[in-house]
């Protein structure tokens, strides 16, 4: 289980890490997109912070899928 704990600690410090990046990354970004949601729709952000927080957001719930995945393998042995 301590196993389990320093892999989600060791994911979640290098999307942090990749997060800090991508804002350091974008501060010089013109192109700007709206996000479409069902109803309502977001302001002008940077295409590359769309892409960027999209890809450390899928990594993070990848992240979480798995530990649960391996605490429920953990608790049936």
């Amino acid at each position: 289980m301590a196993k389990l704990f320093l892999y989600t600690s060791y994911n979640l410090l290098f999307n942090l890490t990749l997060l800090m990046f991508l804002f350091i990354g974008i501060q010089n970004s013109k192109d700007k997109q709206k996000v479409n949601y069902l109803i309502f729709e977001s302001i002008e952000l940077p295409i590359s912070f769309i892409v960027g927080s999209s890809f450390v957001a899928g990594s993070l719930f990848g992240n979480i899928i798995f530990m649960f995945s391996k605490a429920k393998e953990i608790q049936k042995k």
